[in-house]
């Protein structure tokens, strides 16, 4: 049973003697006291372990959010792009949900919210699925009494209902005079700062993601073997330290040597080789599209341009002395230092 008793400081002491337990701390307010006391009993009853008062704290899905956050950062493993984005999805969306409150009724409505929004089944997919991470990784690190199977059952009435599942496969690829209106458009635009051109022939060359390109610095570059080092190539689940060396060829219609060269004046051969904020050559890369009225160029309208490059480099393998080691999902080959 409980017992409540006003300190002399005028706040509320409360402890629960129950089943061989006994665990006891202060609120300011009885009613804070009393609550407490009852989910502590009831925990006691459920045969679960009380969970303390310092874990009283992560009560709603924003506090889980924080949590998982916190630890992350704290082991070193900070929050990528996608995930923040995801992540901050849902403190607008679910944050103030308690967390007990996280129902099979609430995911599916979840589900079908983001749907109606125009999500597709791959991106409703990832939401929930961040949800689950956040209950299991509460309930794994800090013994947080929350279990993930509604959002299980949630998941699984969502992918019956088709709006969650895989994406569709895209199935054709940006044509040459596509791409060569695009680099025609940034390389005519005397306003355009960032070389939009160069990154584009560059990107389908050897088949580089556009953060790859602008994180690749002169030190990366081999002349003896022709190779380039890119440092920390995604990957779904080990990204940091996932360094890999690529070969700089000249299959897919767009010398990727050269390119460089072209660089190397801008640069004077020192830093980055294209010293530009990823987000910002995008950005830039985005804004034709509609003006040319085409369906190229970014991921968002068509196949990109790393699978473009990848199929350029299968149809070209038999001419490439490095197609033995190339895989084709990823255009990478094992190639010596």
């Amino acid at each position: 049973m409980a017992s409540i008793n006003k300190l002399a400081s005028g706040k509320w002491r409360v402890q629960v003697r129950c089943k061989g337990h006994s665990l006891s701390t202060s609120f300011s307010l009885r009613k804070d006291a009393e609550m407490w006391a009852r989910r502590i009993e009831r925990e006691i009853d459920l045969g679960q372990k009380p969970t303390p008062k310092h874990k009283d704290g992560i009560k709603t899905v924003s506090d889980l959010i924080d949590l998982h956050i916190a630890d992350m950062t704290e082991v070193g493993k900070l929050i990528g792009r996608s995930k923040a984005f995801s992540l901050d999805l849902l403190r607008a969306r679910l944050g103030r949900l308690n967390i007990a409150d996280l129902s099979r009724e609430q995911v599916i409505k979840f589900g079908k919210e983001r749907a109606e929004e125009g999500a597709g089944p791959v991106t409703v997919g990832i939401d929930i699925g961040y949800i689950r991470t956040l209950l299991v990784h509460g309930a794994a690190v800090h013994g947080l009494p929350y279990s993930a199977d509604p959002v299980e059952l949630g998941r699984v009435a969502l992918a019956r209902l088709g709006l969650v599942g895989k994406g569709n496969e895209r199935d054709r690829r940006p044509t040459l005079g596509e791409i060569e209106a695009l680099i025609r458009y940034f390389r005519e635009n005397n306003f355009q700062i960032i070389p939009v051109d160069k990154i584009i022939r560059f990107a389908i060359a050897p088949a580089m993601r556009l953060g790859e390109i602008c994180n690749a610095t002169w030190e990366d570059l081999n002349d003896r073997n022709n190779t380039l080092l890119i440092r920390d190539r995604k990957d779904p689940r080990h990204k940091k330290g996932n360094h890999m060396r690529i070969p700089l060829l000249d299959v897919s219609g767009y010398d990727a040597r050269a390119i460089l060269e072209e660089q190397r004046f801008s640069t004077e051969g020192k830093g980055r080789i294209f010293p530009y904020n990823g987000k910002s050559a995008g950005t830039a890369s985005d804004v034709p599209v509609m003006n040319l009225r085409s369906r190229t160029c970014t991921s968002k309208t068509c196949v990109t341009k790393a699978q473009a490059a990848c199929l350029k480099l299968a149809s070209a393998s038999s001419r490439s002395p490095w197609s033995p080691g190339t895989r084709i999902g990823r255009c990478s080959a094992a190639i010596p230092t």
